[in-house]
């Protein structure tokens, strides 16, 4: 799936970012931060511009089908996100868009119809897989997850310091083999 290196690089730069903003490899990044100390603005629907008042309401809906994108201009990137969505998965999604820059991925492309009543857009499922693997790393790096087994940590406690859902915390448990890692160190 992935070429080889790529989740110890994931793991390596989620640590390395950390370094870099004076956090610990166990301290929780918000997505938020990263986006200030990268420059990326952040926006609402309601931040864009020539948008008619309808696509706002439409695109501020909870079940619109989309999460975040990031729009590039001039050589200039930000983010538009869904602010309908909770906090935590409003953080996963600008985590994930803040995974493809900070990847360099190559844009989708939106192809327009002759008559503009329909827009398809290229999907990378490579690139999509990649941002998904560096996100969750970002969000949950290895260390802070070897401390929360380690520590018998609540797992509310945990979803709410890191600012995450309960599926991205369970899957990155899972993926990572952590709490089998620290199963076996009591044996």
């Amino acid at each position: 799936m992935f070429e080889r290196g790529f989740k110890s690089w994931c793991e390596n730069t989620a640590i390395q970012i950390r370094k870099d903003l004076k956090l610990a490899a166990i301290d929780p990044l918000s997505a938020r931060d990263l986006a200030a100390s990268l420059t990326i603005p952040l926006w609402t629907p309601s931040d864009v511009g020539g948008l008619s008042a309808e696509a706002t309401t439409t695109l501020h809906a909870e079940q619109t089908g989309w999460s975040a994108l990031t729009i590039s201009h001039s050589g200039r990137d930000a983010i538009i996100f869904n602010p309908a969505h909770s906090t935590r998965r409003q953080s996963t999604d600008i985590m994930h868009e803040l995974a493809h820059l900070l990847m360099r991925h190559d844009p989708a492309k939106m192809i327009f119809s002759s008559g503009q009543d329909a827009v398809l857009r290229t999907y990378d499922k490579k690139q999509e897989d990649e941002a998904d693997w560096l996100s969750g790393c970002l969000l949950l790096p290895r260390p802070a997850l070897l401390t929360i087994v380690s520590a018998h940590a609540n797992t509310e406690t945990a979803l709410e310091r890191y600012g995450v859902s309960q599926t991205l915390f369970n899957y990155r448990m899972n993926v990572t083999g952590v709490r089998r890692q620290v199963r076996s160190q009591k044996h």
